[in-house]
């Protein structure tokens, strides 16, 4: 569970919990997937009313927004004002939310939840963290390994020789002291250079969002290859889109660690269906340009053996044959139930989330052929020619010769749809020494559905 209502709340149910478990104590409760392209869409017009009290933003996620107030606090007098004048303009449009005055975003974030009974303004940022608990820092293995040292508090933490920290758990442990002692900031940028930009024209204009979407993704691979050569990665990205009324909107998407491919090309996609479905680029997109805000050397860190740039260059190309051959002609694959070999395959666009399959793969599904799966199934059966004797297989034709059969097993009785006007079927697995196949026969015919190496 990652949010619930007050009566949800009320009867039990908590943040993280599983879903069995949530819906067990409020059985009468309604559960929707979350779907954050919908919460960017949702968040749209709080967004805007958040702008027109401090025009720079940074969006981390559907509902979560930092902003920097030096300038907005000398312009509206005090810190009070400020803030007030935020909530009253987020009240208007979208009651409930919750604000959160700090110094860096760590803090701000948790003031922000902390905020109950009205906005929280915090005067002393390291004596606020100090007293939270050490699961805040929302490193699962890190947290257990200072509990288990006795480290229950940022405060404690905080308190711990910062070398020491730095020889026991390297570069993350760095980073939580340093967050638990209040040192967050904001990464610091290098000089960004104007030509760093990527930029999309469309004629004529782009009014679906789905299109928009694919040329999000390819876009969002040109950035990060134009970036590469600095040596830096994108904290915060500015995306912004012209309509054909030439009408601009611009936002910027903020991310804690250096912006991935992937994850950038979401962000803009959640971004773009925010303004399209709001009515934001009317008559269509004519221009998509994204630019880096900050860039910076700190990368992450790989696993043993992970080739990053590799996989890199294959996510471009795939997204490059994505966009010139259409988003259903680039596909993944994931299994799922079914009894026919073709049917346990589950497919889906490349680069977007696969959804729930189709077929139940933990159903029984009486008369599949056991495993192993073929390795190539063809996208229709083939004539497939076979020697039978006294209902045995002996040999298989494969082009122009005939191969013995060294082993067979079957055969799988497979009933058809027969409301459908299927057939009844049975299946047979077949090994030559050219190979072994699995074929199906049916009305007296032979055909051939799955290859294995």
């Amino acid at each position: 569970m990652v949010a619930a209502t007050p009566d949800a709340v009320a009867a039990g149910v908590q943040i993280g919990m599983r879903r069995r478990e949530a819906e067990a104590l409020c059985p009468n409760a309604v559960t929707l997937v979350a779907d954050p392209g919908a919460e960017v869409v949702a968040f749209e017009p709080v967004a805007r009313a958040i702008e027109d009290v401090v025009p720079r933003m940074e969006l981390a996620a559907p509902g979560l927004a930092y902003m920097s107030t030096a300038g907005a606090v000398r312009y509206y007098g005090s810190e009070e004002a400020l803030v007030g004048k935020m909530a009253a303009a987020v009240e208007a449009t979208a009651p409930g939310g919750r604000f959160g005055l700090a110094d860096g975003p760590f803090a701000a974030r948790l003031a922000a939840e902390a905020a109950v009974d009205g906005p929280l303004i915090v005067a002393d940022t390291s004596r606020f963290l100090a007293g939270l608990d050490v699961s805040t820092l929302g490193v699962d293995e890190l947290v257990d390994t200072f509990r288990w040292l006795g480290v229950g508090t940022l405060g404690e933490l905080a308190s711990l020789p910062r070398a020491a920290i730095a020889s026991r758990f390297g570069p993350a442990g760095l980073e939580a002291h340093r967050i638990a002692s209040g040192e967050d900031r904001s990464v610091s940028p290098r000089r960004i250079p104007d030509e760093i930009v990527a930029v999309d024209l469309f004629d004529p204009p782009l009014e679906d969002f789905e299109r928009a979407a694919f040329a999000a993704r390819a876009l969002a691979g040109r950035l990060l290859e134009a970036v590469a050569p600095t040596g830096g990665m994108p904290h915060r990205v500015e995306v912004e889109a012209e309509s054909a009324l030439g009408e601009l909107r611009s936002r910027t998407w903020r991310s804690a660690h250096p912006f991935s491919e992937e994850e950038l090309a979401e962000r803009v996609r959640w971004q773009i269906r925010a303004w399209v479905e709001s009515g934001g680029v009317p008559g269509g997109i004519v221009r998509l340009r994204l630019a880096p805000a900050d860039l910076s050397d700190r990368g992450r860190q790989l696993r043993l053996g992970e080739d990053a740039a590799s996989e890199d260059d294959a996510r471009r190309a795939l997204s490059r044959a994505q966009g010139l051959i259409g988003p259903d002609a680039v596909l993944q694959a994931m299994p799922q139930g079914g009894r026919d070999p073709g049917e346990r395959v589950h497919w889906y666009r490349w680069g977007e989330e696969p959804g729930a399959p189709g077929l139940d793969p933990q159903a029984p599904w009486p008369g599949r052929v056991p495993e192993p799966s073929p390795s190539l199934v063809p996208p229709e059966p083939r004539p497939f020619e076979v020697e039978w004797d006294d209902g045995f297989p002996t040999r298989v034709r494969l082009s122009s010769r005939w191969e013995p059969v060294l082993a067979w097993a079957g055969p799988w009785r497979r009933t058809g749809r027969w409301w459908e006007g299927e057939q009844a079927a049975d299946r047979y697995q077949i090994v030559t020494s050219a190979g072994a196949f699995l074929c199906e026969v049916r009305e007296g015919k032979c055909w051939l559905v799955g290859v294995y190496d």
